[in-house]
């Protein structure tokens, strides 16, 4: 990047802000203690779980995105976002009510494997159209 190019950063940002913007609103919600995290009665345990698999598959997405959607690089969005997973459950060791968990780590995983597998099928698919 550029430090005499403005364009330079504004496209900078609009590469990498999804990525910023997704890693920060998971730090927030990982952040949260226990007890104030609402409870979602008898599907408590799939919202949940549903939702990090769902906010990690964002993560690896927009990773894969900054990258520019290189087709030989779909490997390290997603090995980006399992380590983020592993490191965010570090960190919720530091919250009150929270614990680490290895299984969160992989359903966050698994959930950004899936959102690549989307979005290359997505890719070959409309490549195909044209």
């Amino acid at each position: 990047m550029n430090d005499d190019n403005p364009g330079a950063l504004i496209g900078f940002i609009r590469r990498w802000g999804p990525t910023l913007l997704v890693v920060v609103l998971i730090f927030l919600l990982s952040s949260i203690p226990s007890r104030q995290i609402p409870r979602f009665g008898a599907v408590d345990l799939l919202v949940k779980k549903g939702a990090h698999a769902f906010g990690y598959g964002l993560l690896a997405a927009a990773l894969w995105y900054g990258l520019r959607w290189k087709k030989r690089l779909w490997w390290l969005a997603l090995v980006l976002a399992a380590l983020y997973a592993a490191t965010d459950e570090l960190h919720q060791s530091f919250v009150p009510g929270r614990h680490p968990s290895p299984v969160d780590v992989g359903i966050d995983s698994a959930g950004a494997a899936i959102s690549i597998a989307i979005c290359a099928f997505v890719k070959v698919a409309r490549r195909k159209q044209t």
